[in-house]
């Protein structure tokens, strides 16, 4: 019987054990995938917390991006075959030894990528593209200040970013980061800490204001990223490991700046077709060699704790992944 990560209650990765999973018959439109590697974020170790906005149904297996083989495939299922290779992305359930999912949550693996790549791909980088595309309209020549870009969709940014022309400026909290995001094509990267953070970024752009934030930060780094912002500008709210933040509303007043919120998940259930078109495009830039997850380290299964755990203390710089050999 192939295992998964389970709780009864939300909490710690202490709260979760390794328990053996109920095999279900495939549904119409269905693939069920035995899963080789899943990437681990903060989001999946908040899900698994219960302190994400949505709260999944109980008992809960974590994760929501993994890569695999196709070990079945429904008879109505034509895009996907078994003994593909491939990625595939679900809110919950990737935890796993196998998942059964419908055949438009699983794509096949980009070209030249392995397993532990492929899951750390589909939902970092398609948050990224939603962001930087749809919703602030990034465009060539224009400066992308990224926060936290030696995270998971900070990374990603900064690859998107250069790809969309843009000049990309990473600021992160330890040099080994600031290292993977001028690997990824960041033109300059900066210490996020410091009271002359505003003064720096000023520096990195030639004494000019940036024209999008990408923030997947929050707390305290979101008031002076904000005021760092040129007229027009505009300020995507990605998440908030650092809190959530007081922004003062006479500042967009002031700019004529957004403040955009970008919510992938609610994006992919309003608006499936645009949601599945980027997916698309994302992948395609994977198979050309314009998009590459990082890998910080990996863990086997059995210490799904210890790399939750990792995943969570924001230090490494990088995806945490679990591989599941067994």
């Amino acid at each position: 019987m192939p295992r998964g990560v389970i709780a009864d209650q939300f909490g710690a990765p202490e709260t979760y054990e390794l328990r053996e999973l109920p095999q279900r018959a495939l549904g119409p439109g269905e693939v069920r995938v035995a899963i080789k590697a899943a990437g681990i974020s903060y989001v999946d170790v908040l899900t698994a917390e219960g302190r994400y906005q949505v709260k999944p149904p109980l008992p809960f297996c974590p994760g929501s991006e993994a890569a695999g083989i196709v070990s079945e495939a429904a008879p109505d299922v034509s895009r996907i075959k078994v003994g593909d290779r491939v990625s595939l992305s679900n809110w919950g359930g990737m935890f796993a030894e196998e998942a059964v999912l419908p055949e438009r949550s699983v794509r096949a693996l980009p070209g030249g990528m392995d397993f532990s790549e492929a899951a750390t791909f589909p939902v970092s980088y398609a948050t990224a593209w939603h962001a930087l595309v749809d919703r602030a309209q990034l465009k060539p020549g224009e400066t992308l200040l990224v926060l936290g870009a030696g995270g998971a969709t900070g990374y990603a940014a900064v690859q998107i970013g250069r790809h969309l022309g843009a000049r990309v400026i990473g600021s992160a909290s330890s040099e080994s980061k600031r290292a993977l995001a001028m690997a990824g094509g960041a033109d300059a990267v900066i210490e996020a800490r410091g009271e002359d953070w505003r003064d720096r970024v000023r520096a990195a752009n030639a004494g000019k204001p940036v024209d999008v934030v990408f923030d997947p930060v929050g707390g305290d780094a979101t008031d002076p990223a904000f005021r760092s912002l040129g007229w027009g500008g505009r300020h995507l709210v990605i998440g908030f490991p650092g809190g959530i933040a007081a922004l003062r509303t006479n500042l967009p007043l002031l700019k004529g700046a957004s403040l955009v919120g970008v919510d992938i998940r609610q994006f992919g259930e309003l608006e499936p077709e645009r949601a599945e078109a980027n997916r698309a495009t994302t992948f395609d830039l994977a198979r050309r060699g314009v998009l590459r997850p990082a890998i910080a380290r990996s863990y086997p299964l059995e210490q799904f704790r210890e790399a939750m755990s990792a995943a969570a203390s924001g230090e490494l710089a990088g995806r945490v992944v679990l591989t599941m050999d067994g």
